[in-house]
């Protein structure tokens, strides 16, 4: 191996390092990620006031931002509406950062994965609700599992990174989607636009607060990511191939030596990894848009690699940050409508908060005193 190649690979080890938390540590998990979001908001502030927005209209904004996204039972019902998607997204990318492998095809992959939804949420008549609706979402996962565990045999065949190959998968899907969109038998009979048909009621996810008010869009997706997130943290430290999954990321060399297989862990580990991000493309075209449109997933699965960033790749850091930045989302758009700012701010604070985060030490330079305490950075032991 050449030197720039040894270089390279250390540069990999230590990025995963850092978004990897191993235990459930009150100062990685709670402390610098909620300092990220304060010190993004003040930024954000600070943005506002550079681009001539009065001090009274940036207070607005930021009431706006927690009525639209805590304020009401509507609010909090976009918030997780929105935060669902995310979570399963981050899901996947945080367990392939457990293994050492980026998986930055989580957008792809939620969209074969909605596709695959959709195909058999209009197309199998006559099933029940019981049926119709659990086939449905097992398509997503399986068609999810299976584009990204294209990447995962590349890599595991070949020496393929995969970060290249789910970039260019990512590519891939966007394209078959814009053509099964324009083709029978997904394309709407009697339209010329590329729209699906639309998903039968049977297979459609129910909504939770129907009967409380049925324009809320809260629904059982949410259910389904909080299933999700404990089935993570159980395979990962309570299963034998959840150990082969953090050790071949902790020191792949052990690994090997150990006995474990490379390659089928690789593998492995990108189709669980699709197969979360296939559920969420199916959480949103069966539980919020009903059919699918060029680029429904929304860049979904981008905004999950920062979610699993923000949460350090651990399934309840994960949870967190996706009610975050479904919260900023549900927010967001709140701001828009109350206070006249753009969207584009929310994006902005998003960043800001990556930016912190991936400097924990920039964070502990700013509010050393936050840390000073013995407890600070003490890991409550849920976790490995």
């Amino acid at each position: 191996m050449s030197n720039t190649d040894e270089k390279r690979e250390t540069v990999s080890e230590e990025l995963l390092r850092r978004a990897v938390a191993d235990r459930f540590s009150v100062g990685d998990i709670l402390l610098v990620p909620i300092l990220s979001v304060i010190l993004a908001l003040i930024l954000g502030a600070v943005t506002m006031l550079a681009t001539g927005v009065s001090v009274s209209s940036i207070g607005l904004s930021y009431v706006a931002l927690f009525d639209g996204s805590l304020g009401s039972i509507a609010s909090l019902s976009e918030t997780l509406t929105a935060a669902a998607p995310l979570t399963l997204a981050g899901l996947g990318i945080a367990l392939a950062f457990r293994a050492g492998l980026f998986n930055i095809g989580a957008e792809g992959q939620l969209l074969v994965g909605g596709m695959a939804a959709v195909g058999v949420g209009f197309a199998f008549t006559g099933l029940p609700a019981i049926i119709h609706l659990p086939l449905a979402l097992l398509a997503g996962v399986l068609a999810g599992a299976f584009w990204a565990s294209i990447a995962g045999w590349l890599k595991a065949a070949t020496g393929a990174h995969e970060v290249i190959t789910t970039i260019m998968l990512n590519l891939t899907a966007f394209r078959l989607v814009d053509y099964l969109l324009r083709n029978p038998p997904f394309q709407k009979a009697g339209r010329a636009d590329p729209i699906s048909e639309s998903v039968l009621s049977t297979a459609e996810l129910p909504r939770l607060l129907f009967a409380f008010d049925p324009n809320l869009r809260l629904h059982a997706g949410v259910l389904l990511a909080l299933a999700a997130v404990f089935f993570i943290y159980w395979l990962l430290f309570r299963t034998t191939i959840g150990f082969e999954f953090r050790s071949a990321g902790a020191n792949p060399d052990a690994a090997r030596y150990a006995g474990m297989k490379s390659g089928l862990i690789i593998v492995l580990v990108m189709a669980v990894a699709g197969g979360l991000a296939g559920l969420a493309g199916a959480n949103q075209v069966l539980g919020v848009l009903g059919r699918a449109s060029p680029g429904f997933g929304g860049g979904i699965g981008f905004d999950a690699i920062a979610v699993a960033l923000l949460g350090r790749s651990h399934p309840i850091g994960v949870l967190l940050a996706g009610l975050l930045f479904g919260a900023l989302e549900a927010g967001g758009r709140q701001m828009q409508v109350d206070a006249g700012v753009s969207i584009d701010l929310i994006s902005i604070i998003q960043a800001l908060i990556i930016v912190f985060m991936a400097a924990p030490m920039l964070v502990r330079a700013i509010v050393p005193w936050v840390f000073r305490s013995g407890g600070a950075d003490k890991a409550t032991g849920i976790g490995g």
